[in-house]
Parts: structure tokens; sequence; C-alpha cells
């Protein structure tokens, strides 16, 4: 059957009116129109849909069908209308954000911010090491990825959004925690140090960092995420460096301590990366602009 949504509202109308005249009123329409809209709506289903009873008008059986599939339609129409407005505005969607795993505690307190504001989102949220993130962007899976020093050989968009300082940090009962001035790096290499996988944007910013001051970081000790970092470092089995971000829980527990050292914190920031052929979502947009407005309200100073 070839029924419109116009012969649908113009059925309904006066359906509910038991008038032409009065439907016409309501619509904004002339009175013929209306007859019009109903008589073809009628042809389309190939039987009567009203009676004229006096001066109103009845349904017929037929029409008592044709009303509840007009409700029906009009009423899915409507919510979908709505829905596609709120996907619009960004208000609700699909949202999939894939973030070091270094970020993962400024992410979701971000993402409970944002959540508040937009409860009807779903959010898809993948925490994974470098190699993931590169990989989900290469394929292009991710909306939107936060992360360290993002990769140069890619069509990315990138924009730092929050300041990344990177401490040492030991045991409470390490030896270096009873200076009584910052660790020279000498200092420092002569202990124990537990790294990040090669590769990891951690261990590239200590390596380069080393680097730079002439001197060889050498461990024989590597973890693949920074809450293993962590703990490893708590048992007592060396320094690490980890970003000041993660260390809330930790130091305000007692269970680590930040060890000052010569050239430390190693400066770095956490970058905002989207591929640059892949257009964003608005709920995509919106978080995004949301993370560049309020990450830098979350800063941990030292």
């Amino acid at each position: 059957m070839n029924i419109t949504i116009r012969q649908l509202k113009v059925f309904l109308e006066v359906a509910s009116q038991q008038s032409f005249t009065l439907a016409a009123k309501t619509l904004h329409l002339t009175q013929p129109a209306v007859s019009m809209q109903i008589k073809q709506l009628e042809e389309v289903v190939g039987t009567a849909l009203l009676r004229k009873h006096g001066r109103i008008f009845n349904l017929t059986d037929a029409g008592h069908e044709m009303l509840l599939l007009s409700r029906s339609v009009l009423q899915q129409i409507e919510e979908t209308t709505q829905h596609l407005k709120q996907i619009t505005e960004g208000h609700q969607g699909r949202l999939k954000l894939v973030v070091a795993s270094t970020v993962s505690s400024v992410a979701t307190k971000l993402l409970a911010s944002f959540n508040e504001m937009n409860p009807a989102m779903h959010i898809s949220f993948d925490v994974t090491n470098r190699d993931g993130l590169i990989k989900q962007l290469e394929n292009s899976e991710a909306d939107i990825v936060l992360m360290g020093q993002p990769p140069e050989n890619m069509n990315l968009i990138t924009v730092a959004f929050m300041d990344n300082p990177l401490v040492v940090i030991a045991s409470p009962k390490h030896p270096l925690t009873t200076l009584d001035k910052p660790a020279t790096l000498n200092q420092l290499l002569s202990h124990d140090f537990v790294l990040r996988e090669p590769g990891s944007g951690t261990r590239m910013a200590m390596e380069r960092f080393f680097n730079e001051h002439n001197k060889t970081l050498i461990s024989n000790m590597e973890m693949n995420s920074n809450d293993a970092i962590k703990q490893s470092v708590e048992t007592g089995l060396g320094l690490g460096v980890a970003s000041i971000h993660t260390l809330e829980h930790e130091l305000r527990e007692k269970r680590l301590k930040i060890i000052p050292a010569e050239g430390f914190p190693i400066r770095r920031s956490w970058y905002l990366v989207h591929r640059k052929d892949k257009r964003l979502s608005p709920l995509a947009e919106k978080f995004r602009f949301y993370a560049l407005e309020h990450a830098s309200k979350l800063e941990f100073s030292i």
C-alpha cells in the first residue's frame, strides 16, 4: 500500500475530531483538502474508513485498524525524529574511546562528568598499550584515542590536551627516600629500574631523557602496564617512572613516594588523536571539545 505520512496525519485528526471541518481547522488546511486526503487513503486501502452519522463521522472496522496503524507509525516517526535530533546535537549515540593505560584514570574522570550531561550515550572504552592504540588507529576502529606521543607516519589530527609529567617513584622503604636533596642521575642509575615494554610512550621518554644526558638506562625487568610498574615498585623490586596523574591513590595511602631527582619531572603531554580521514560523529566532536575544555581542571600538582 502506498500510504503517505500526510494521509495518516489527516486521518488521525479526523478520527479524533469526528469532523472534517474541525480537523481542517486544527491542521490549518481547507476542508476540501482534508476530504481529498481521506478519499485518497480510502482508495489505497480499498474500503471506507469513516461513516457519517448525523454531523459526525464514526470509524468503520477498517477505520479502527487504520487508527491503530496511524498512531503507531506517527509515534515511531516522532520518536525517531527526537532520537535523530539528539544524535545530531551530540546528546546520544555511540562513542568508541581507546586510551593508553597511563591515561585511563584521567579518561574515566572525564567520561564520568561527560556522561552526567549525556546519559543516553553508549560508550565503548578500551584500555590498551601503544601497539594496540596504533593498530586501532590504522584500522580506523576508534573514534578518539587518548595517548602519549602520537605516531608520526599516519594521517592524524593530534592536539595536546593535558600535561603529563613523569616522575621517579619508589617504595617508601627505598634508600633514596632519605636523601635531603634531589638525587643525581648517577644515584638513580645505581639502583634497579622496573621499565615499561619497549615501544611504550613512557619507555621511549625515559630512554630519550637518559640519552640526552649521556647516560645508559639498563634494566632486567619489564612490565607491560602502568599498574604492573606501580605494584612492582611498591613491593621493592626497583625504581620506576610514572605519570604523576596515575599516582593519586598510592601517594595518598603512602604506598609509593616520589623521588625528587635531577632533570625530573620529564615534561610530556597527552594527546587527543583521531584519523584525519574519519569524520567524527556529533557525540565524538562533543566529547573532543569537552576533553580539551575540562582536562586541565583534573591536573595533579606535585
